[in-house]
């Protein structure tokens, strides 16, 4: 893992998705497999509203225990992970201290997991670790030889 960014970004941070942002993501179709692409920039020191004191990094590392079964028994996996090293396209002011691919059986059980009364318990976590993130939904398409469709 790369040091913990401690600078905050210059643009807004990005850690819930906003109601416009979720209702797109529900008027997609629910029964295809998607992948989430999570890029995670964590703080240095964990912002739990009751003043609870961790590191951005072991907030995350909670998140994490507390959900993985959640997601595996909604058929979840981590496709890829992947340590960030450089932008080599793109604003370099953003800084990730974690990339990975979840992928879902199908959009449904995304919505299955986040409506989890023990994901709701242990989203705080992520909430407290996060200072900036992006998680990018992305859908299957037709292997091909190139980068093109």
């Amino acid at each position: 893992m790369t040091q913990t960014n401690t600078a905050k970004s210059t643009s807004t941070s990005n850690i819930d998705p906003s109601r416009a942002q979720f209702d797109l993501f529900k008027a997609l179709p629910r029964d295809t497999p998607i992948m989430m692409l999570n890029l995670i920039q964590l703080r240095a020191d964990a912002q739990y509203p009751d003043g609870h004191t961790a590191t951005g990094a072991v907030a995350y590392k909670a998140y994490s225990e507390e959900t993985s079964p959640i997601f595996a028994e909604l058929g979840g996996q981590i496709i890829w992970r992947g340590r960030p090293e450089c932008m080599l396209i793109g604003p370099a002011e953003e800084k990730w201290d974690l990339a990975f691919i979840a992928r879902y059986p199908h959009a449904g059980a995304f919505m299955a997991m986040i409506t989890d009364a023990r994901y709701k318990q242990a989203v705080v976590h992520r909430q407290a670790a996060v200072q900036d993130s992006r998680l990018i939904r992305l859908g299957e398409t037709p292997e091909s030889a190139g980068f093109g469709e």
